[in-house]
């Protein structure tokens, strides 16, 4: 039997339908770009402000553009994150001064889902000690490095092949005080990094006003008992430490005094030389202030620091030869109490997390300039307190 439809009425409808085809071909591979050039930002947070746990959002670094995807996973006051290089598993520490009846705070190991930014709960381990504050990874990814604040203490655990924590190698617990009789009468350890060969653990210790240099046994997970430690200036309470790209230069974000030093390091011997002191402030600024954290932009030609109370960006450039830092500007948060910020790996973007203020300012960063613009962007997350970005494959 014939077709009743007229021809042209054919023609037409077939070249519909090869529209549809070719749109659904360019809108799948568009999707499938769209994918590919989008991060996963996990924000850890304080749970007892209204926020469940860890919060994740996709981010494309092309556009600046950031879309929420909710809760990763709920857990206990993830207050700091880490990510290991293959972009598989997240770790967190639990900020806690009780964990199963015993004095201690947890760590907690999760899987990645890239498509949904979800996370899912491999296991819990004991931090071994009471309000763990910062996680990192050795530069083998083999080994977990936890601070836990409340008594001054590091512990190290095993990551094993399936991304879960396995028992502690080792634990070193600070002994001494500073001159802080409120807030230095014991130890506090706050932050541990690697040196670039992975030969030392250089912890920053507030109630020491002490970085100490561990060696580390790579092959068994252990730190030498004996470090070598680097005293700062009384009162100023170190907090966290990054170095340069080269490796060449340590620099320490000091909480108390508000201030940031840089050091030249001997990578054979594993040991610091001062080399100058400066403030994240402004001469001019009278009220109270606590300095948070420190970040070396990718390439390597600024430095960046959080002020909680001054509530802003203080911004240096980096002499690449010498290490020295110029203090090039202030730039306010948009929020209160800016505790933790994190850099995207592009170096374009700079995240900020206003603990007080329940939000995460988008800044654009020149290259040119290192000048951080707000964006415009405000993500709404119950004290946030950590930022990490997770590069998808």
């Amino acid at each position: 039997m014939k077709s009743m439809i007229p021809w042209r009425i054919r023609l037409q409808m077939i070249g519909v339908v090869l529209l549809l085809v070719v749109a659904q071909s360019i809108f799948g591979l568009e999707s499938a770009a769209w994918a590919a050039g989008k991060d996963l930002v996990y924000i850890g947070t304080y749970t007892d402000h209204g926020s469940k746990g860890i919060y994740v959002y996709r981010f494309d670094a092309a556009t600046g553009q950031v879309t929420t995807l909710g809760l990763a996973a709920e857990s206990a006051q993830p207050s700091f994150l880490t990510v290991d290089s293959s972009g598989h598993f997240v770790y967190a520490v639990n900020e806690l001064d009780t964990y199963k009846g015993q004095h201690t705070g947890a760590v907690s190991s999760f899987s990645i889902d890239g498509a949904t930014g979800k996370l899912s709960l491999l296991n819990e381990v004991s931090s071994r000690d009471a309000g763990p504050a910062h996680i990192t990874l050795d530069q083998t990814g083999k080994y977990a490095l936890v601070s836990n604040y409340t008594l001054g203490s590091v512990a190290v655990f095993p990551v094993l092949q399936d991304g879960r924590l396995g028992d502690f190698t080792d634990f070193v617990r600070h002994k001494g005080s500073s001159v802080n009789v409120e807030r230095q009468e014991g130890p506090h350890a706050h932050a541990v990094a690697l040196s670039p060969d992975n030969r030392f653990a250089l912890v920053a210790d507030l109630g020491l006003d002490q970085v100490l240099v561990y060696p580390l046994d790579a092959a068994a997970g252990t730190l030498g008992h004996e470090p070598h430690v680097t005293k700062t200036h009384p009162g100023a309470g170190p907090r966290h430490l990054v170095f340069d790209p080269t490796g060449k230069f340590l620099y320490v974000i000091n909480e108390m005094q508000s201030t940031v030093v840089s050091y030249s390091y001997d990578a054979a011997r594993g040991e610091l030389r001062e080399l100058k002191t400066i403030s994240t402030l402004p001469e001019k600024f009278a009220g109270n202030n606590d300095a948070a954290e420190i970040v070396v932009h990718p390439s390597g030609k600024f430095l960046y620091a959080s002020n909680r109370g001054h509530d802003s960006i203080a911004v240096f450039s980096i002499d690449p030869v010498k290490g020295a830092l110029t203090r090039v500007e202030f730039v306010p948060t948009k929020g209160k109490t800016p505790r933790n910020f994190a850099i995207d790996p592009t170096g374009s973007w700079l995240f900020v997390a206003n603990q007080a203020s329940d939000d995460v300012v988008v800044f654009r960063i020149d290259s040119k300039t290192g000048h951080p613009t707000p964006t415009g962007q405000v993500l709404s997350v119950a004290s946030p307190a950590c930022v990490k970005f997770v590069p998808l494959p």
